[in-house]
This record gives C-alpha cells, sequence and structure tokens, in this order.
C-alpha cells in the first residue's frame, strides 16, 4: 500500500479520462474492491498503468492504494508498456447479447452501472433467468401421430 499523495502520474501518458468515467470507475471500486493494483515503474517512478484508478482513489478519499513495482529495461520498455497497456483493451470486442444473457443471474436491486459499460441497454429478451424452469423438450410424437385401434381402443403410434 502507498499513500496516494506519493504517486506520479507518467508524464507519456496518453489516455485521458472524463470525470464520468472516473465516477463510474470509483463506484465500481466501492462496490468490488481493489482487483487491480496500480502498476509503477521502479525505473523512474511513475504509474505506467492506473492513472484512472488513482483518479478515483482520490475522489473516494482514499489515503493509500495497492501498487505493483515494476522493473523496465529501458525508457523505451517503460513507455512502451504504458502504451499498449492503455490501448490493448481497445482491440476487445465485448459480447452484448452475452452480457445481456447473464443479467438474468443478477439479484433484482443489481446496479447495471457497476459493468462499466457505456450507454448499456438492458434487453430483457436476451435474458436467461436461472429461477425459470427448463423448457420441457418436443415430445417425439405429436399428438396427431398418435391414434387410436379401432379393435381394441390402445394408443399407438
Amino acid at each position: 500500500m502507498v499513500p496516494v499523495q506519493d504517486l506520479k502520474p507518467h508524464p507519456r501518458n496518453a489516455n485521458k479520462h472524463p470525470e464520468s468515467q472516473i465516477k463510474r470507475l470509483a463506484e465500481i471500486l466501492e462496490y468490488q474492491g481493489w482487483r487491480y493494483p496500480i502498476k509503477v515503474s521502479n525505473r523512474s517512478g511513475c504509474i505506467t498503468s492506473g492513472h484512472g484508478r488513482l483518479l478515483a482513489a482520490k475522489l473516494l478519499g482514499k489515503e493509500s492504494v495497492p501498487v505493483s513495482f515494476q522493473d523496465y529495461d529501458s525508457e523505451d520498455q517503460e513507455a512502451a508498456d504504458l502504451h499498449a497497456d492503455n490501448a490493448i483493451a481497445s482491440w476487445a470486442q465485448i459480447d452484448m447479447a452475452q452480457i445481456n444473457a447473464d443479467m438474468g443471474s443478477f439479484g433484482p436491486d443489481f446496479d447495471i452501472n457497476l459493468l462499466g459499460l457505456k450507454d448499456f441497454v438492458l434487453d430483457p429478451s436476451d435474458m436467461i433467468r436461472l429461477d425459470e424452469p427448463e423448457p420441457k423438450p418436443e415430445p417425439k410424437h405429436k399428438e396427431a401421430d398418435v391414434k387410436a385401434c379401432p379393435n381394441c381402443g390402445c394408443l399407438v403410434t
């Protein structure tokens, strides 16, 4: 744990964090706790990952935060890690239908903003409810396929 005031943002950080993002991140950190430490370079003493988490910590009035100190062989390696950490997540594609389906397993009071998705709209038709019974399998023979035997009245297919 490191005091918040001792952490230095990296001067080469290209990510800009709007106030709405930091507020949402602060809500998520309050709900989930700290899952990812802020990453700091032993070489420069600057943050290489977690600038947004630092801003959220300040918003929450945190005095100290978890930090992982990293060794870098060069300034170039440190800068590459900083930029890659910011950029690589943008390559991902979020399966919104899967998230909608997962929402059925959350309680009715769950705040969907805690998923961190911007402008997320819940589509109830995609949700899978865990409290609903599974659909019954189709019968092997339809009612029209079942007939009464003219001699004894037994049902036959």
